[in-house]
């Protein structure tokens, strides 16, 4: 996975994950070591957030997941930034969203939690399918 402008957009914990995965890999493969303070300080943050995240459902998830999910929620009309909520919260109650809004700066705006309960729970029932929590 390439990093081809680090400002042009948000990343889920997926790709983040994917992302110190393979960094992880190519340093095993080419051997280097600890040599400078800046590179050991760069080690532990890769660790510590490698180590927070596989805890997380992100682990289960594959490109075709993420996909599919992206597809499955443009009829709710909802942000990059809101799309991205719901796939890293992953919220399975309409009260998880809600809390989500409280908690989080409102990003699940009425697209979700202020819309038809029809609605509310047809986006849902996509996550629940799409984004199940497994292990």
């Amino acid at each position: 996975m390439e990093v081809k402008d680090a400002n042009s957009a948000l990343l889920s914990n997926y790709e983040v994950f994917q992302l110190l995965t393979d960094l992880k890999e190519q340093r095993k493969e080419s051997g280097k070591n600890k040599h400078s303070s800046g590179q050991q300080n760069l080690n532990t943050i890769t660790y510590e957030t490698l180590k927070y995240i596989s805890k997380t459902p992100c682990r289960h998830q594959s490109p075709e997941i993420v996909r599919e999910f992206l597809t499955a929620m443009k009829s709710h009309k909802l942000t990059k930034a809101e799309k991205l909520q719901l796939l890293n919260h992953r919220p399975m109650t309409a009260v998880e969203i809600q809390l989500d809004t409280i908690g989080n700066t409102g990003y699940v705006t009425k697209a979700l939690t202020g819309t038809s309960y029809m609605k509310k729970h047809t986006g849902l029932d996509i996550i629940k399918q799409l984004l199940r929590n497994e292990g």
